[in-house]
């Protein structure tokens, strides 16, 4: 009787343990549809990408049949993801890709996102529980193919699907209003072999849930949403998750030893390992309430931080210089508001944007950390705003984004201030142009184009990209909701290759 106890009470418990085994994100992996060879699922914790093996007649008709990696969520989201099948397959039909269901039952009602072997990218849908898809009335087909990045997203009863290739900004694909979709649906990733007696397999990577707010939501009286710090090489694409945490924290720096980064939060500043692990706290001495523009001088040794002094102009942000060991800082900017952005390459000067006097416009402003008069280095106009002054490591230009053109846009300058050529021409809002350590590379974050063009809010559909500071288009690296202390500050890693950013998701 001991040994059946034992055998019962492991039978009742186990549940309960798989339960709690998640893959990556995903707290459920099933196959669906009972197929004929089974599916699965797996996940790669040092290069956060997900295996997805499955199997199945088919996603269409009355039922489906395919692997689901899926999470119960409620309310509007968006969901994103890179695709990509592994080997030549078998039927051009394989499908893989993010779908929404209204329950594990094989004819659930459901809406998916899929990239089929052939590269044929669909959105489709099936309105009611048993219904039969139709062909075309229940779908929406891509102008081009093979898109490998996928995006669904919810508002309410409507589903958007956007799609991009490599480098190019995601794409309206089509929308649907699926009427009977309930609150609380599931909503993941999907392989389906479109053969009942083959198993395929793809590999999915870049996988995010994001939990968007109102256009109106106002973080200091309704709360901060939730932030992840990630790193990205800008040459793969492939991002890693390093911290996470339910409240703000904001613009990381890459450590001049590349082995941690450096970001704001909660007023202080804090290291953590780049692979991720315990956070540390800087000592900034008396500075106790900086903002999200602090950065590093070229040669590693100080840092600049802007600490807001209480009862002073403009909320009172001022530049000061400490050893990046930690210390007591140093104060460099005597008028306020004064916000850091960058350092020249003799470590003697840094660069940042203030407003002084009477002026309602901010400019740029240079001043020696050894003393001195600061100097203006634009003279905007009403209506105008610079920000993100940054040089680049050999001295010859001063990077900024502005918008005298109209639009907010890259420039750059020499570093007298005169010169100005603008670098970037589109509809999009262009902030915090980034060059790389060896002076190749331009990473900068892009708004909506609907967003008041001297704004960089929080919590936005934005983009990430990159562009070569010889000349040349720029292509999209990332697309995240994020915004404001996604990227204010320097962010590359010191051999070139990756960046730091912070994104953001409500709960």
């Amino acid at each position: 009787m001991k040994h059946l106890f034992i055998l019962l009470s492991l039978f009742l418990l186990e549940p309960a343990f798989s339960q709690q085994d998640k893959i990556g994100i995903f707290p459920s992996s099933k196959d669906i549809g009972n197929p004929k060879l089974a599916g699965s699922a797996s996940y790669d914790q040092d290069g956060q990408h997900y295996n997805l093996k499955g199997s199945g007649y088919n996603v269409w008709f009355e039922r489906d049949e395919f692997h689901y990696l899926f999470d119960k969520i409620e309310g509007d989201f968006i969901l994103t993801a890179n695709f990509e099948f592994i080997g030549e397959g078998t039927d051009p039909h394989r499908k893989v890709g993010l779908m929404i269901r209204d329950s594990e039952e094989d004819n659930s009602p459901h809406i998916s996102a899929a990239l089929h072997g052939d590269g044929l990218t669909v959105l489709q849908w099936r309105e009611l529980k048993g219904a039969f898809m139709r062909d075309p009335e229940d779908e929406i087909f891509s102008p081009k193919s093979h898109y490998g990045i996928l995006q669904l997203e919810r508002t309410g009863k409507e589903f958007t699907m956007r799609a991009a290739h490599a480098g190019e900004p995601l794409q309206l694909i089509g929308s649907h209003v699926m009427k009977t979709m309930g609150n609380s649906i599931l909503a993941g990733i999907f392989i389906n072999s479109h053969n009942e007696n083959v198993v395929e397999q793809a590999k999915v990577w870049n996988v995010r849930i994001d939990r968007p707010v109102a256009d109106n939501y106002n973080p200091g009286r309704e709360g901060y949403l939730g932030c992840r710090l990630e790193t990205m090489n800008v040459f793969t694409g492939i991002r890693k998750v390093i911290y996470e945490k339910e409240d703000r924290f904001e613009a990381p720096n890459w450590m001049p030893d590349g082995k941690k980064l450096l970001f704001n939060m909660d007023g202080a500043l804090f290291t953590i390992p780049v692979a991720g692990g315990e956070i540390e706290k800087l000592n900034t001495g008396f500075a106790d309430r900086n903002n999200n523009d602090h950065g590093i001088s070229f040669d590693g040794k100080l840092l600049a931080i802007s600490h807001h002094r209480q009862g002073f102009p403009g909320g009172g942000s001022t530049v000061y210089v400490l050893p990046l060991a930690g210390g007591e800082p140093k104060l460099i900017t005597e008028e306020t508001p004064s916000y850091w952005h960058g350092w020249s390459p003799d470590n003697k000067k840094v660069l940042y944007v203030g407003m002084r006097g009477e002026k309602k416009t901010y400019d740029i402003y240079q001043k020696n950390i050894n003393g001195g008069a600061e100097i203006a280095l634009t003279n905007t106009q009403p209506g105008e705003h610079v920000d993100g002054c940054e040089y680049s490591p050999d001295g010859k230009f001063i990077y900024y984004n502005g918008s005298q053109s109209g639009t907010m846009q890259l420039w750059r300058m020499k570093p007298d201030g005169s010169g100005n050529e603008q670098l970037t021409f589109d509809e999009k809002n262009d902030w915090f142009p980034h060059i790389s350590p060896d002076g190749k590379w331009i990473a900068f974050i892009s708004f909506p184009a609907e967003i008041p063009v001297n704004d960089h809010p929080s919590y936005k559909r934005v983009e990430l990209k990159l562009m070569p500071t010889s000349g040349g288009a720029p292509r999209t690296i990332a697309y995240l909701y994020g915004g404001q202390g996604t990227i204010n500050v320097p962010s590359w890693s010191p051999d070139s290759q990756s960046i730091s950013f912070v994104s953001n998701s409500g709960k």
